[in-house]
């Protein structure tokens, strides 16, 4: 194609309309020879078959630009390498992103902005899930396990509603539907145990050992993504993730006790950080889900919702499953489960005996679980377009920004809490990381299994 890009079109001679033969060609072909003439240049005439008019083509100046002129005098002008099949005109510079999908040239800035756009969003939206999910608990605060139910079935219901009105609208398509659903079975397990880890984990540890230990998330993206995707990493990426995992301890763990860690013994921190590999694992199968589903789909990709609904589909199973160990760990014999989740939905319903001190409810768990499914839709959207470390880098952010906004007089919390001492040198350096690993964006990291190979 590269010769293609370098004719420029003249004046067809006589002699070179008797040397083009019929055509024999399908609708959607071109009939291209070489076009050798007295004292002309070097190019090549076409004619597409079921038109009359010919072509041809040759360089023009030191740019590759093109243009074309019929026999009719007619002429256009064609950006380097674009090429025209019948009557329609595919162009632009070809490149690949992140993910190794092909992306136009003048596309390559929407793109960005798009990515940009979306990881503000997941931040906005990641802030508003961890601000909102303490005030949640404010009128469930004897009922946090039955929160954690409600949400998961509120997930399977509105996904697969969603799913099936963008069915119905063509959005989801038949084959969409019919992809393996091996993957799917391993995401629902896979956050199904990085739930119940983490709460087995989160049960016994300080407040402020979990934030210093969820950074553990990144490394565990990072190690994976070079397994699994065949990633390679600039330094200035892997020196941002540094940055931005060691800006968000100091920032949280600040006014702490140096040894809230060890307090409660280093299995419970272990388990902490198995429970964050489980969830890195899962966003990475999720991405290596898209990549495979373009190949399946013929460029095509597979819509969120089928992932996000399958997924949570089969959560819910392992957690059903896993009902009596998770039980157990929120300190509920499971004989006495039914009566707790009764107790649980009349507290959330603010009625009945049991109704004092439920103040907020329903409103407040309704606002956290409208606005937790948001902020894993953005969040995936964002894992789809760029990448997990990506996504992963957006929701880390906003730890700092809700540490902040709880310092606030937020409503139904009382006193707010004072800002650690090291909250601004913390979000200096994950600032710092953060414009490190954006830096020459343009020379991302690209998998060796999507990179294209020249002949």
């Amino acid at each position: 194609m590269s010769a293609f890009c370098r004719w420029k079109t003249t004046a067809v001679s006589p002699a070179a309309k008797n040397r083009i033969p019929p055509p024999r060609a399908a609708p959607s072909e071109l009939s291209m020879l070489p076009r050798f003439g007295k004292n002309q240049r070097r190019g090549t005439v076409l004619r597409s078959p079921g038109q009359s008019r010919l072509w041809l083509i040759e360089a023009v100046g030191p740019t590759g630009g093109v243009s074309l002129r019929s026999d009719g005098g007619e002429e256009q002008n064609i950006k380097p390498c674009c090429y025209t099949v019948g009557k329609q005109r595919v162009g632009e510079l070809a490149e690949k992103n992140e993910n190794g999908e092909v992306v136009e040239g003048e596309r390559r800035s929407d793109r960005a902005a798009e990515v940009m756009i979306a990881a503000v969003v997941t931040v906005v939206l990641g802030v508003g899930n961890r601000v909102l999910y303490k005030l949640a608990l404010v009128p469930l605060q004897h009922y946090p396990f039955f929160l954690a139910q409600l949400a998961t079935l509120g997930y399977v219901f509105v996904y697969f509603s969603i799913l099936h009105l963008r069915y119905h609208a063509g959005i989801v398509t038949d084959e969409m539907l019919s992809l393996p659903k091996a993957p799917y079975i391993a995401v629902g397990l896979l956050e199904a145990l990085g739930a119940a880890s983490g709460m087995a984990a989160g049960a016994i540890l300080s407040g402020a050992a979990i934030p210093i230990l969820s950074q553990s998330f990144l490394v565990w993206q990072l190690l994976l993504s070079f397994i699994f995707l065949g990633r390679r990493y600039r330094f200035n990426q892997l020196l941002g993730c540094f940055l931005v995992a060691v800006g968000v301890i100091i920032t949280v763990a600040s006014g702490s006790s140096a040894g809230s860690l060890m307090e409660a013994g280093i299995f419970w921190s272990l388990l902490m950080i198995v429970s964050f590999l489980f969830q890195a694992a899962d966003t990475v199968l999720k991405e290596i889900i898209f990549l495979n589903a373009a190949e399946r789909l013929k460029g095509g990709s597979v819509d969120l919702f089928v992932v996000n609904s399958y997924g949570s589909a089969f959560q819910a199973l392992f957690i059903c499953l896993l009902l009596p160990f998770l039980s157990k760990l929120w300190g509920i014999p499971f004989s006495q489960l039914p009566n707790y989740l009764k107790d649980g939905a009349a507290c959330f319903l603010n009625n009945g005996t049991i109704s004092s001190g439920c103040d907020g409810a329903p409103l407040l768990p309704l606002l956290f679980i409208m606005v937790n499914m948001g902020f894993n839709i953005s969040l995936l959207h964002l894992l789809k377009i760029s990448s997990a470390v990506v996504s992963c880098l957006a929701s880390t952010v906003s730890v700092p920004i809700s540490v902040f906004l709880f310092t606030l007089p937020l409503p139904y919390l009382g006193v707010a809490s004072s800002l650690p001492p090291g909250f601004v040198a913390g979000a200096v350096i994950l600032l710092l990381g953060m414009l490190i690993y954006c830096w020459m964006p343009s020379l991302g990291l690209v998998s060796p299994r999507h990179r294209s190979t020249k002949p």
